[in-house]
């Protein structure tokens, strides 16, 4: 690494993100590389495990503003300590398990409806007379209710 810190091509060929990509979370905020002398950026090799996590979260379907608010309070010039990343993991692995108690629900209840076909529709979690189903919210309330 060069004294100075990593350029935004090696950022790139080592994240496997497109330098644009780089450059937009800079402009989030999510990354705070400094410039040299000519007004190039560098970046601090801590960045590349920042980036990493980013492209990870976004993945599994977190916002740039959720992943944001998981980033603040970590250290922007160094690399953040094995408990700063435990904390992190364990506010996300929470949101990950409800999204996937949430994934599990819906699979099953629209396994019971594609199974059915909705030809009993006495039986039919989507089923709606008279629209009960406006009392208790908007949405698919029976699907994706934990309480149904």
């Amino acid at each position: 690494m060069p004294k100075d810190g990593l350029t935004i091509g090696e950022v790139a060929a080592r994240t496997g993100l497109a330098t644009s990509a780089i450059r937009h979370y800079e402009s989030e905020a999510l990354v705070h590389p400094t410039r040299n002398a000519a007004g190039q950026r560098r970046f601090a090799r801590a960045d590349i495990r920042r980036l990493s996590f980013i492209l990870i979260a976004q993945q599994l379907g977190f916002s740039l503003a959720e992943i944001k608010a998981q980033l603040a309070p970590l250290p922007d010039h160094r690399a953040p300590a094995k408990s700063d990343w435990t904390r992190i993991s364990k506010r996300f692995g929470r949101v990950l398990d409800q999204r996937i108690d949430q994934m599990q629900r819906l699979r099953s209840r629209l396994d019971s409806c594609i199974g059915c076909g909705c030809l009993s529709l006495e039986a039919c979690h989507l089923y709606n007379a008279e629209d009960r189903a406006a009392r208790t919210g908007s949405g698919p309330r029976y699907v994706l209710s934990k309480d149904t």
